[in-house]
């Protein structure tokens, strides 16, 4: 994977509820997606995934940081202290994670195929 999940803050608070990644290689973030889940009685992670984010086209270079927010806003980009920050909103309208249930899976699309269910 080209993105690393470095941590989750601000548990319960919808506004400041945010998931920090760090860009190892350039990429295009639509190839990225993630979801929270729960862990199984036995302390495995669960396969029901409860919000799902796709990330839309942003190339992001090696070394550069992404801030996924629980929370309504736009996009933003930032520098601080010489790394370039993306702030990006999942606009959820409710808070997502929680302090000891929850585990953020990403996910690196290669390759899909949809239809419609019409």
């Amino acid at each position: 994977m080209k993105i690393r999940i470095d941590s989750v803050h601000g548990h319960d608070d919808t506004y400041g509820e945010r998931v920090l990644l760090t860009a190892l290689q350039d990429c295009d973030l639509c190839y990225y997606m993630i979801a929270d889940t729960t862990y199984t009685s036995n302390g495995k992670i669960s396969n029901k995934h409860r919000h799902v984010k796709w990330f839309s086209p942003l190339d992001v270079k090696t070394g550069e940081r992404v801030a996924l927010y629980s929370g309504n806003g736009t996009y933003s980009k930032e520098v601080h202290s010489g790394t370039t920050w993306h702030k990006i909103y999942w606009n959820s309208g409710t808070k997502i994670w929680n302090d000891d249930a929850d585990a953020a899976v990403l996910f690196e699309l290669n390759n899909w195929n949809t239809t419609s269910s019409r």
